[in-house]
């Protein structure tokens, strides 16, 4: 089960003020020579034991990152070094993420699948260690929902199972610094800044949401988000549901990820019009993003977020029942000085068909969480996914050319 958050413990946090602020600094490269060689698959690397687990403290997640960072770091030769680290202030970060397969954004650093096993699994603990465990437990599925997509599906896009790890700026526990890491329908981009941890900007998403493994067990990434979103729909009396929903047609995003945003708000339900019961069960909703590492970092962002929550404004369209059955799925923004969110089923499979299992619609996610006060710890400006192949810049949406 996902961590959860306890209100009574936000309620603390309100007498104090969260602020995350950006400085720049530079990344120092390091020179360690390593022999490499391609491994056979990135899913191999998912089943090595992490030397590190997930903190209950900011600080000991901070740490616990940083030294699995540097342990990646020495594993790598010189010239991967090289291609892993960049500046902190290095302004592709905000253009080499996205919702787009890999083929038509690419991406920075290393390619998991040009790694040695060892390699991939010092890689994959550096998520290990910044993540808590259900967070963690849902990256992996992600990426193995991919992988199902490209042995099973038909699918040609040959960018499925294909991650990206990158460093902006020298891991430590004092200096600005921020971990990349992404591909399809992943695009963490985690700041530590201060002493304080960001995942503004963050995509997540998945394709199928639900289908069988080898080992006959249902795997279902977003099944905890989708009960989130209908716990707090289901609380609201009918006068509120008139200002939240919108339309019966599932919208499309309106931030897609790795493109600006202006943070578009006032449309739909406002926080304060919310009883404090229904404004916790946001709250719940909301910590699906914001809670993907420690407690003490989750309570303290979510804490920022209750303090701006009657300003901010929640719209619905699509399915009003959680029946993956019927209908196209659903759509929700939730947008607020504090916290901008979208979540969105693609009304396509963008040419990934499995019989019998639903790759569109309520099987096809996409998401986005920003901070508008704070994208990438404020250490960059809002940039473009740089377009390689495909179509241009401005087609960017939320709906993906290809799985």
């Amino acid at each position: 089960m996902r961590q959860k958050f306890i209100p009574t413990v936000i309620a603390s946090f309100l007498l104090g003020s969260v602020a995350l602020v950006g400085c720049s600094s530079a990344a120092d490269t390091t020179s360690a020579d390593a022999s490499t060689s391609t491994s056979s698959s990135t899913s191999s690397a998912t089943t090595q034991t992490a030397s590190t687990g997930s903190s209950d403290t900011t600080a000991g997640t901070i740490a616990d990152t940083t030294a699995a960072a540097e342990a990646f770091i020495t594993t790598l030769s010189t010239e991967q070094q090289d291609t892993l680290l960049y500046d902190f202030t290095d302004e592709n970060k905000s253009t080499t993420w996205s919702n787009y397969p890999v083929t038509f954004v690419e991406r920075a650093g290393l390619n998991l699948n040009d790694l040695t096993e060892e390699q991939q699994a010092a890689a994959l603990n550096v998520l290990k260690s910044l993540l808590n465990d259900d967070a963690y437990q849902q990256i992996e599925d992600i990426m193995a929902g991919d992988q199902y997509l490209n042995d099973a599906s038909t699918s040609s896009e040959d960018s499925l199972g294909q991650y990206y790890i990158a460093f902006y700026g020298s891991p430590s526990t004092s200096e600005y610094w921020s971990v990349q890491f992404g591909g399809h329908h992943i695009g963490i981009n985690a700041t530590f800044s201060g002493g304080d941890i960001t995942f503004a900007p963050t995509h997540l998403g998945v394709q199928p949401a639900e289908w069988v493994n080898s080992e006959g067990e249902t795997v279902s990434a977003f099944d905890a988000t989708y009960e989130d979103a209908f716990n707090f729909y289901d609380s609201l009396t009918e006068e509120q549901l008139a200002s939240l929903y919108q339309s019966e047609e599932v919208a499309t995003m309106v931030c897609a990820p790795g493109g600006t945003c202006d943070y578009p708000t006032g449309t739909g339900l406002k926080g304060s019009d919310l009883t404090d019961e229904q404004k916790d069960l946001l709250l719940e909703l909301i910590s699906n993003w914001v809670g993907l590492a420690d407690t003490e970092t989750t309570t303290e962002e979510l804490a920022a977020i209750s303090e701006t929550l009657d300003d901010t404004y929640i719209n619905w369209s699509g399915a009003t029942s959680y029946d993956t059955s019927t209908g196209e799925g659903i759509y929700f923004q939730i947008s607020g000085p504090k916290v901008y969110i979208e979540f969105a089923n693609q009304n396509g499979s963008a040419g990934a068909d499995i019989s019998g299992v639903v790759t569109a619609g309520w099987g096809h996610i996409h998401s986005i969480y920003r901070d508008p006060t704070n994208d990438y710890a404020n250490s960059v400006t809002q940039g473009e996914a740089s377009m390689s192949g495909g179509p241009g810049a401005g087609d960017m949406t939320g709906t993906a050319p290809a799985a």
